[in-house]
């Protein structure tokens, strides 16, 4: 079997979306873009030299305004306190009592959680806000209001 210049750019291109695919890497389509601009420069019939620096020219510059449109992008907040990700972050509840390590035992929900306090000064009772959830303990805050 005799493939094309251009069958192979293809080819390549289409193995590229399915890495992508299996591995979640977006910066594998950018370069299955640059193997797709260089099947056109095939089908163009320019030289297997000018192909190859077509598609490295398209899969680079792809992939670098991608790398840079990511930079400034703001970054999400981690996992533990995005409210995303998490419902439980920004909701409040109410602490009764503190003991010296600053924690506490609160009945969240249907049942009782660990409360570990995260704020300025020494934790008083009353009304938290829920910061982070790390694991099945809550981390609060003052409210405040």
């Amino acid at each position: 079997m005799d493939w094309s210049t251009s069958t192979i750019w293809w080819v390549a291109a289409g193995v590229l979306v399915v890495a992508e695919m299996n591995a979640g890497n977006f910066y594998l389509l950018m370069l299955a873009l640059g193997c797709a601009a260089g099947a056109l420069a095939a089908h163009a019939g320019l030289p297997p030299s000018l192909q190859v620096v077509v598609a490295a020219l398209l899969g680079s510059g792809a992939t670098a305004l991608w790398h840079f449109k990511r930079m400034r992008s703001p970054r999400s907040a981690p996992p533990e306190s995005n409210r995303d990700v998490n419902l439980d972050v920004g909701e409040r509840i109410r602490i009764r009592s503190w003991d010296e390590a600053r924690s506490s035992r609160v009945e969240y929900r249907g049942s009782l959680w660990t409360v570990q306090y995260r704020g300025p000064g020494l934790p008083n009772p009353g009304e938290h806000v829920i910061v982070a959830v790390q694991g099945n303990r809550l981390i609060v805050s003052p409210s405040s209001s």
